[in-house]
């Protein structure tokens, strides 16, 4: 795989494609590393920085556990690129052990069996745990509050500036541009290319991939594209005060996704869970999501929170199946979906930009992401066309 993403070589036969990204994000800026080798490549942001929407607000794991059965082969497909620091790209380690435990109260046991049934199946390691596993694990869990819990050993932090950084210097290195403040208005399909309009220019291109996260459907519209039908939701998240002994404490998951606490150097990254359905925006946080978060979490735990340092919120953006969308749109020759990651797109990044740009240039999937499960028909947008 390292070959694909160093400097591009001169006899390399598809430099001259064009490939115009609409989004900076973790989804595009990978597709466009990846790219970027073999063709020649545009990446469009509406902001002035690449990681400012959801990229940007990520509670930065990654798991193995988490996801739709398509996501969870996408990110086994990327664990061995991150656990070598993007094979040398990046500046030091991207992933660093944490561990997740999920608990689970007496009534949301039928939740945790399902959630091991589901990982067991996809060769996720995980180990059961009654209450005085869960105790020993994580000392802070209240007594009496959890019944058992699903341990996930292999569940690490992500340094998600370094990996995004580390694409947008292959991109650079290849030639490829970059280019910030530069809202896409309006896009047509006219003598065989798209015609891409951003800022105050108009961009000739082959492709046109839609890595516009929340705002997906709308590049879609401006296409004359059908929507696949993306619903971007809120995820609310916070800060607080950490313990002196708490910096190497595993991430905590109720197991009916109602809040989460993970490690934060001196503090804890809190979340209610939400998924607040939500028009494509700059999301911002809820003081009663807040509240509600930190009465579940004093609930469940003796962090006895009482104050908030930062909180903040962004938007995870779904397809009705809950699976991401990656190919090319069946209607609309050169219109190529890479959306709908559902709050996983950084840690299938690597996967999924590696799978877009084969799409895009070689007409199919990488054979060894095939052998990985991945499941290319699962994933395409062909499967919401009408019949």
């Amino acid at each position: 795989m390292a070959g694909l993403l160093w400097s591009r070589s001169a006899n390399e036969h598809d430099i001259a494609t064009h490939v115009t990204v609409v989004g900076g994000g973790i989804a595009g800026i990978s597709a466009a590393a990846y790219l970027s080798k073999r063709a020649r490549v545009t990446v469009l942001d509406m902001e002035s920085t690449l990681t400012y929407h959801t990229t940007g607000r990520s509670a930065a794991l990654f798991a193995q556990s988490y996801g739709s059965p398509e996501t969870r082969s996408l990110t086994q497909a990327s664990e061995a690129f991150l656990m070598s620091a993007a094979e040398g790209i990046a500046d030091g380690p991207l992933l660093t052990t944490r561990g997740a435990l999920t608990v689970a109260r007496e009534d949301e046991l039928p939740v945790l069996r399902a959630e091991r049934a589901v990982s067991v199946t996809h060769g996720t390691a995980v180990s059961w745990l009654d209450a005085d596993g869960v105790a020993r694990l994580m000392p802070a869990i209240r007594k009496g509050y959890a019944v058992a819990g699903l341990w996930e050993p292999g569940a690490h932090d992500l340094d998600v500036a370094a990996l995004h950084q580390a694409f947008v210097r292959l991109v650079r290195a290849n030639g490829g541009e970059i280019a910030t403040n530069h809202p896409v208005t309006a896009l047509d399909h006219r003598n065989d290319h798209w015609h891409v309009h951003a800022a105050d220019r108009t961009i000739e291109t082959d492709v046109v991939v839609n890595a516009a996260g929340a705002w997906g459907d709308v590049v879609a519209g401006f296409a004359g594209v059908e929507p696949v039908g993306l619903t971007p939701m809120r995820r609310t998240a916070f800060t607080v005060p950490g313990r002196a002994n708490s910096r190497h404490w595993p991430m905590i998951i109720d197991a009916g996704r109602g809040w989460y606490v993970r490690p934060d150097g001196q503090q804890f990254l809190c979340s209610p869970a939400d998924e607040t359905p939500s028009e494509p925006c700059d999301a911002r946080p809820r003081e009663a999501d807040v509240a509600l978060a930190i009465e579940r979490i004093n609930e469940a735990t003796t962090l006895e929170i009482r104050s908030v340092r930062s909180q903040w919120a962004g938007l995870r953006t779904f397809a009705p199946d809950r699976a991401p969308v990656t190919g090319f749109d069946p209607s609309a020759e050169g219109f190529f979906w890479l959306v709908g990651q559902g709050g996983t797109g950084i840690q299938t990044s690597p996967a999924a930009g590696r799978l877009a740009a084969a799409l895009i240039l070689d007409g199919g999937p990488p054979p060894d992401l095939v052998m990985a499960g991945v499941d290319v028909d699962g994933l395409s947008p062909a499967r919401f066309a009408s019949d």
